[in-house]
């Protein structure tokens, strides 16, 4: 059975351009040409890492959520739980999608929108 970790991962892994990487031994990130735009850590991490700029604050009302380490935090990265009062898969996801959309080149930016 899949793992919201699963999930998260293979919902990030279906934008435009975007590909799984292990840069430290076997933590796994999903990045968009070449920049990282979610860290969910190695399995049986309970928690991912995003850039947000519009759901900043809002992700960081929640139970267990923080600004990301080593000076991320500064540029808008925050780490927030899986599983906490009131986290959805679908809250998840959509703070995926925000971060790639700060992230990623404008022209794969486009191409999400045009799925849509």
């Amino acid at each position: 059975m899949a793992t919201v970790r699963d999930k998260v991962r293979d919902f990030a892994l279906t934008l435009p351009g975007a590909f799984e990487d292990t840069p430290w031994e076997n933590d796994v990130v999903v990045k968009v040409r070449g920049k990282i735009f979610v860290f969910l850590g190695p399995d049986g991490w309970r928690q991912m890492t995003v850039k947000l700029d519009e759901s900043h604050g809002h992700a960081l009302s929640l139970e267990g959520a923080k600004e990301a380490g080593y000076g991320l935090g500064r540029s808008g990265w925050v780490t927030v739980p899986l599983r906490a009062p009131g986290v959805t898969l679908a809250l998840l996801r959509d703070w995926v999608e925000e971060s790639y959309r700060i992230v990623a080149p404008k022209t794969l930016v486009a191409e999400l929108e045009g799925r849509e």
